[in-house]
């Protein structure tokens, strides 16, 4: 803060005529216009501050997360808690590294770039293999209570992974993904490169992730979802216009229909 006082004027230098009133009122109009904007200014650059280094606001567009998280969940996501670029500093500051369970927010590796959420399932150096069902990390078997089974689903990776070298399904794989997944495949594992994760969405047999497209590399790791701030009940249609005007038509149904459409029990609650 500058120290800048604000008051009023004590009774003895109150003006004693109107002609001076008026001539005194217009420097402090000025005065008051310049803290009005000197105030939104500094509210300006803490916002950008805070949504470039701190926190910002996503939403969720697909059922790939749940149940865990919903399609018409609001998130906020922390951009300040997975350890930083290796500079002197990061040790002052209140960084972790990213664990297996995390779930992150990331820019997906193609395309144009769209922000996916998945949860951690391998950092550098696993071994992934998909058995039965089952995912083991290090030939142990995970414990998994978020994530969802579809048995009726056409998943080719829900119940075994990797593919052998000869079955890869190149029709279900990014044409990338295709060309390169048999390279970090040994002994029937896939080994998770250096500065590499592997992600997987809890609607396990619904989920485009890691299987089909390969690793995300901690670059594009944006940050960590901590609370759901608001959630409506919404399709994926209802996100599929991704241009202006279809935002714009979603956010007024979505005003017309606030009360009746808010999923009100999930309002604040922590994402795990």
């Amino acid at each position: 803060m500058d120290g800048t006082e604000v008051g009023t004027a004590p009774p003895e230098l109150a003006p004693d005529s109107a002609a001076e009133a008026g001539s005194r009122s217009a420097p402090r109009s000025s005065g008051a216009l310049a803290d009005f904007v000197e105030s939104l200014l500094v509210t300006i650059l803490l916002a950008l501050f805070a949504t470039t280094f701190v926190v910002q606001a996503f939403k969720i567009p697909s059922q790939s997360m749940e149940p865990t998280l919903l399609v018409g969940d609001h998130l906020l996501v922390n951009k300040f808690v997975f350890e930083g670029s290796g500079e002197w500093y990061d040790k002052l500051l209140p960084y972790r590294a990213i664990r297996r369970g995390d779930i992150v927010v990331f820019k997906y590796p193609y395309d144009d770039h769209p922000y996916y959420v998945k949860r951690v399932i391998g950092v550098p150096g696993d071994r992934i293999r998909i058995a039965g069902s089952r995912v083991f990390v290090n030939e142990k078997p995970i414990l998994e209570p978020y994530a969802e089974h579809d048995p009726l689903a056409d998943d080719p990776f829900g119940g075994e992974f990797p593919p052998a070298p000869d079955a890869v399904p190149r029709g279900r794989l990014r044409p990338e993904w295709a060309a390169r997944i048999m390279h970090y495949v040994h002994d029937g594992e896939l080994l998770v490169p250096a500065n590499d994760y592997f992600v997987m969405g809890d609607n396990r047999d619904d989920s485009w992730d890691s299987r089909y497209w390969g690793f995300v590399n901690r670059s594009a790791i944006v940050g960590e979802p901590i609370l759901i701030y608001w959630s409506v009940r919404a399709t994926t249609d209802d996100y599929a216009d991704r241009s202006l005007a279809g935002s714009a038509r979603g956010i007024g149904s979505t005003l017309a229909h606030l009360t009746s459409s808010t999923r009100w029990h999930r309002m604040l609650r922590e994402v795990h």
